[in-house]
């Protein structure tokens, strides 16, 4: 019982509180140097290949995954506990020294760091109620027995601290909230179609531990138009000016509401914030096989890959018979062709252009494992040639169709812009929030309220009434003391009075 009772107090010291607040600190730095499996598993796998001398080991330590680690939990549990700890019993202090009455009238207040002497023309009765309006006036709490009054303020000061470290109790709390159940993912949705807030619809997902797919609101964004602008002037060309999104939300099953969607301005949704955080091109295509069925149609997302737009994609026709067709190639907004070779020169699509090269090989099987949308898989594929034996490619433009060698064709019907959304849940953002405005108010309050003590007797004397004040700062760099002092002495009567210099406590 006395080992235990010994760990609580070391664990519950401000000195302990601090040294593992550096400990979370500390410990957090791998989780910014090195992938983490829940934002981004493929970099993760990417760095293990990279450096498989080192990769088991940290696996096993839990570096992929540090904010989710044994390690860091306990390390974080040890904090929250130790500043709740730390804070509860300090609370208990403070509401016991509010309900006490100031302290009693010191016997020698000339020994005091600022006081006043002198005498009085007022009754002691007079004196004594003058001082003690004084007082009140300017909010002290005060206490008035016999021939004396004392007076005592700037508690704020210490409920300030209390203030400051429960904050970051309740902000570490707010962080677990979030981290448990939370939620973040990112879709791409092309102008014309539609997002359901289903796990099944995005693109890439990361949850806390504690997160159920029961836990997303049901809503439905379609994404009418995505308006992109880009400065023309010879100043700053192509520099964004205006992204936006118009949209309309149907919250469940209810009717669909207009609504827009710009950079940094989100569209919150029943609690769940949908952010504008990308777009690009979505080229409008048409695939026709050579038994002249169409194998695929409809709008394909290129990957913008520099800041003109020059967008990378593939368009791929499994369906085509009786080979396989795969597409690869750009998207140029505003297309030229120098000695750099093809490129876009503007990001805005004014003279939009697609240069391809074919790839086609042997039907595929269906094996149910997933592909990427934006990458051609050439295992079995070769690259389409012409009977000279020429690679074909060819650049087209919107409401052109090329005729390929084996008899089928691709048609560049139209293009689109698409839109990155990322649709997130932070339920305990708002403690995180309020946390650090009561850090900054605590921090404030512990800055400029000035805790202060101030005294005043009454002595009778052969010559009639003695006023006798004296004053003491509980605090350090505290102003203004003396000042006090002397109000204090001059409202219970004194005009001339010998004063002791402000020293300090």
């Amino acid at each position: 019982m006395a080992l235990l009772r010994l760990f609580w107090v070391q664990l519950t010291s401000m000195r302990t509180a601090l040294l593992l607040l550096l400990t979370l600190a500390l410990v957090a730095i791998p989780g910014s140097l090195l992938p983490q499996r829940p934002i981004a598993p493929i970099r993760v796998s990417d760095w293990k290949a990279a450096n498989p001398a080192v990769a088991d080991l940290y696996e096993a330590i839990g570096l992929f995954d540090v904010y989710g680690s044994p390690w860091f939990a306990a390390v974080y549990l040890l904090l929250t506990v130790s500043l709740i700890g730390c804070i509860v019993p300090r609370i208990q202090v403070y509401a016991k020294a509010l309900r006490q009455p100031p302290p009693r009238t010191p016997k020698r207040l000339d020994r005091l760091p600022a006081s006043v002497a002198g005498a009085t023309a007022l009754s002691a009765d007079e004196a004594l109620t003058a001082a003690e309006g004084v007082l009140r006036a300017k909010r002290f709490r005060v206490r008035r027995e016999g021939d004396s009054v004392a007076a005592e303020r700037g508690h704020l000061r210490e409920f300030g601290n209390l203030l400051f470290h429960l904050s970051f109790a309740l902000m570490l709390l707010g962080v677990a909230w979030n981290t448990l159940w939370s939620y973040k993912g990112e879709v791409i949705v092309v102008e014309g179609q539609a997002f359901s807030n289903n796990l099944t619809q995005y693109d890439d997902f990361s949850a806390g531990s504690q997160f159920k797919p029961a836990n997303l609101q049901p809503f439905t964004i379609w994404v009418d138009t995505f308006t992109a602008k880009f400065e023309t002037g010879e100043v700053q060309r192509g520099a964004a000016r205006v992204f936006e999104a118009d949209v309309r939300v149907a919250h469940g099953d209810g009717a669909p509401e207009e609504a827009r969607i710009e950079v940094n301005h989100p569209l919150v949704v029943d609690g769940t914030q949908v952010h504008l955080i990308g777009h690009g091109y979505a080229p409008v295509v048409t695939v026709t096989d050579p038994e002249g069925n169409v194998a695929f149609s409809g709008p394909v997302v290129f990957l913008p890959q520099d800041g003109n737009f020059t967008s990378l994609g593939v368009i791929k026709a499994p369906d085509a018979r009786p080979n396989y067709l795969g597409f690869e190639g750009f998207f140029l907004p505003t297309a030229v062709v120098d000695q750099q070779g093809p490129h876009s020169v503007f990001p805005d699509a004014l003279a939009p252009e697609l240069f391809v090269n074919v790839w086609t090989g042997a039907p595929r099987e269906e094996t149910g494992r997933p592909e990427s949308v934006y990458s051609l898989t050439k295992d079995g594929l070769e690259q389409m040639t012409t009977d000279d034996g020429k690679v074909v490619t060819f650049r087209i433009a919107p409401g052109q169709a090329i005729d390929l060698p084996d008899g089928s064709s691709l048609s560049f019907d139209d293009w689109r812009r698409w839109t990155k959304l990322q649709v997130s849940s932070e339920p305990g953002l708002w403690l995180v929030i309020g946390a650090v405005g009561l850090a900054v108010a605590g921090m404030m309050l512990s800055m400029y309220v000035r805790p202060r003590r101030l005294w005043l007797r009454i002595v009778d004397t052969p010559d009639g009434p003695r006023v006798e004040a004296g004053g003491l700062d509980r605090a350090e760099s505290s102003t203004g003391l003396a000042d006090d002092v002397a109000e204090l002495a001059a409202s219970a009567g004194v005009e001339d009075a010998a004063r002791t210099q402000e020293v300090g406590p």
